[in-house]
């Protein structure tokens, strides 16, 4: 992975094209770049999001933010009651539980 103002890119090689080529990952927009060599990659990846944000500047716009950290999540009843009950056992908020164990598994 590939990190620039706390963007996040994602490339990939293509054997059709013998090039590098990656997304912005963290954006609703599509922002691409693509390299011959992975410095060429790296490049072209800090100069797309360079852009992007000039680019977001230049009409006046917000640019997307990489994630505000809030994350509504869905789950079955008894499954929401089990990781309470559990969050509660270990003196913890539900949020923080589910947190934890989050990064855990990152």
């Amino acid at each position: 992975m590939l990190t620039h103002k706390g963007y996040t890119g994602r490339a990939e090689y293509d054997d059709e094209s013998g090039l590098l080529h990656g997304e912005v990952i963290d954006l609703r927009d599509v922002v691409t770049f693509q390299g011959k060599s992975v410095a060429e990659l790296e490049a072209a990846f800090r100069d797309s999001v360079d852009d992007y944000l000039e680019f977001c500047l230049e009409r006046g716009d917000e640019p997307d933010k990489p994630f505000s950290g809030r994350l509504m999540l869905r789950l079955p009843r008894e499954l929401h009651r089990k990781v309470f009950v559990r969050a509660q056992h270990e003196g913890k908020s539900l949020n923080q539980w589910i947190s934890d164990w989050l990064e855990k598994a990152s």
